[in-house]
């Protein structure tokens, strides 16, 4: 039986789609219905020759300095379903199926990539050179689930974008291919997208489908009819028409409302699997301007709220949004992993949980508390709004509780 791949959607409006030299990236975060997604910060560090750095399951060599970075992530792993770094890098990842099995033995995951890329580039491009050099090294496999009863594993396709451009790569084993994108509106999914337009790829990758007789070299290269297991690959994207019709406009809240919605397929909320996370960020062509990032850290987002992080010095930590760590005494970490599962519900979580009860249970009183949050979260995006267009350059001290805040707002309503 083929593994599903979770129906995860990322997307990215550039000028003229989007409004204001902005660029726009968003992404919904589809995995297993019960898994929390925590929010989490790790300050720019410098790192001692020699020293390693352990990934969800292999250990490798880290470099002399990481960029701060700011992640959306399953609790119980080291990397990332998404996130950004200091200098406007974001990067998402797709979990996709190709014709190579993927593998089953613990290397890097496609998760812990985007950590690793954007730890280590300052741009779009130095994020696809590290993750490319890091799959040629360890290779990527292990399980994808905290899940003690099977293995499941896939292929890696990731959205990389930074203030000027994106690149979406996307792999197989340790051969990959490369798009670059500076206009318009692209949308990846859990399929192969790449086609005869190839930027960059892996040296050895035509020669390696030849040998494997998957492709003649007489007609033009086409990644995905190469690697797709079936020859239907329906064009992904619901979500990217609805980005095409805002003209000229697509803006942070056309982005969120495309993340919420349902009909569309783009908010993933299905028997196996739940937009357990999204992110939506802004990166202004003119680096003057900050970027703005906005998380939910919590499921479904048509009734959780996106919250503002902009990085800045000594930003205030959020331990609201940070599940409970346990360890080496944590299961995901002991061989046999995942014996059991741990309660690695956050704070803001648990509130959540209650808020869901409550929108089951009393209408009235759940579509109030709703209206109040939507509320809340327009104030945010009416005061990055201001950030982004006025001529006086930020005062970080203005900003630097500003995603500790928005939680702290957000657990009030709930009390």
């Amino acid at each position: 039986r083929m593994a599903v791949a979770p129906p995860s959607y990322c997307f990215v409006a550039f000028p003229p789609c989007s409004k204001d030299g902005l660029v726009v990236f968003g992404k919904n975060s589809a995995r297993p219905r019960d898994e929390v997604q925590e929010v989490v910060y790790f300050a720019a560090a410098a790192h001692d020759p020699g020293s390693k750095v352990e990934c969800t399951y292999i250990e490798i060599e880290q470099v002399p300095k990481t960029h701060a970075v700011v992640l959306s992530k399953p609790s119980w792993l080291w990397g990332a379903e998404m996130g950004a770094n200091e200098h406007g890098v974001c990067v998402a990842n797709e979990a996709v199926v190709t014709r190579e099995p993927a593998s089953e033995s613990e290397a890097l995951l496609g998760m812990d990539l985007v950590r690793l890329g954007l730890e280590r580039g300052a741009t779009a491009k130095e994020a696809l050179d590290v993750i490319v050099a890091l799959l040629e090294e360890h290779g990527q496999g292990g399980n994808y689930y905290e899940d003690g009863s099977s293995c499941h594993t896939f292929q890696s396709a990731f959205l990389i974008v930074d203030r000027n451009e994106a690149w979406i790569l996307e792999t197989s084993g340790k051969y990959w291919a490369a798009e670059k994108i500076t206009e318009g509106v692209k949308c990846i999914c859990n399929q192969l997208s790449l086609t005869t337009k190839i930027d960059a790829e892996h040296p050895e990758l035509r020669n390696y489908v030849r040998s494997q007789g998957w492709w003649n070299g007489d007609s033009d290269f086409n990644f995905s009819e190469v690697f797709s297991i079936a020859d239907d690959h329906i064009a992904c994207c619901s979500g990217r028409e609805s980005l095409e019709k805002q003209g000229g406009d697509v803006s942070a809240q056309a982005m969120i409302d495309v993340l919420r919605d349902k009909d569309s397929g783009v908010c993933v909320d299905s028997e196996s699997f739940l937009t357990t996370a999204s992110i939506v960020s802004v990166l202004p062509q003119d680096p003057s301007f900050p970027c703005v990032h906005y998380f939910t850290g919590t499921p479904d987002p048509s009734r959780s709220i996106f919250k503002p992080f902009i990085f800045v010095d000594d930003v205030k930590l959020v331990p609201k949004v940070q599940s409970p760590s346990f360890g080496n005494d944590d299961p995901a970490k002991k061989i046999p992993r995942f014996q059991e599962k741990p309660d690695r519900r956050h704070e803001l979580y648990k509130a959540h949980e209650w808020a869901r009860s409550l929108l089951e249970n009393d209408q009235d009183k759940g579509q109030k508390l709703m209206r109040i949050m939507l509320d809340l979260e327009k104030q945010g995006l009416e005061a990055m709004e201001d950030i982004l267009t006025r001529t006086e350059v930020l005062d970080p001290a203005e900003v630097v509780d500003l995603f500790y805040d928005c939680v702290d707002t957000e657990l009030k309503f709930f009390k």
